[in-house]
């Protein structure tokens, strides 16, 4: 397993907990020559590529009016483009390996409208779309595509969003209280979707969405 991380030393942090033949490698996932070289030593250290996992991600807590412009292509590069470079290096890779699975990680912000997360919304929105596109032209090959889509995960990320607001424990009481299960999903149960998705029980599991939100989108 390959951990790919902007942060190296938190890369590093991750692969030595997961123990094994895992490593980690430092990757800005806006940078297309970066994403390659991630693919390449992938396939040349483990013998070929049988899932990738899109995870990298920025938010910005703000209307449309309220957003910047270089806010919004930074948005724009890491989540959509970044989601976008991990395919196009990835999925040949995997069919080039026999077949197998890409897991992108979109949210429920794709498909509900989510109060200042404009550009939030457009990038998972763009994965959303991107994920059914690829889905169709590639499970032929032996490729399924799939993304997950979160509701509120408990994550550093929230501590950076609701910093900007006046009362930072009251948004991230409020992000709380919109669960309808009341509270926020963790990681481990985005894990576990992703593991689903990557493995042979999801085989006819193709361009789908999988809301994992504790109850937010069916309200």
């Amino acid at each position: 397993m390959l951990v790919a991380d902007l942060d190296a030393e938190a890369g590093a942090r991750v692969a030595a907990k997961l123990g094994g033949e895992a490593a980690s490698h430092a990757v800005d996932v806006s940078q297309a020559g970066q994403v390659r070289d991630l693919i390449e030593r992938a396939v040349r250290e483990w013998g070929g590529l049988d899932v990738m996992v899109n995870n990298a991600g920025v938010g910005v807590a703000a209307t449309t009016p309220e957003t910047d412009e270089a806010e919004w292509d930074r948005l724009m590069d890491v989540n959509l483009k970044g989601t976008f470079l991990g395919m196009k290096y990835a999925i040949p890779a995997i069919r080039d390996s026999g077949g197998g699975s890409v897991v992108n990680i979109s949210s429920v912000a794709a498909l509900v409208g989510v109060p200042d997360r404009a550009a939030y919304s457009a990038a998972k929105g763009g994965i959303l779309s991107l994920t059914r596109a690829a889905a169709i032209d590639h499970v032929a090959e032996g490729v399924r595509v799939n993304c997950i889509c979160p509701g509120t995960v408990d994550t550093p990320w929230i501590g950076r969003i609701t910093a900007g607001y006046p009362d930072p424990q009251a948004a991230r009481a409020a992000m709380e209280a919109r669960q309808p299960h009341g509270r926020f999903v963790t990681p481990e149960e985005i894990a576990a979707m992703a593991a689903y998705l990557a493995s042979d029980e999801a085989g006819s599991v193709v361009g789908a969405a999988m809301i994992v939100d504790g109850g937010l989108t069916a309200r």
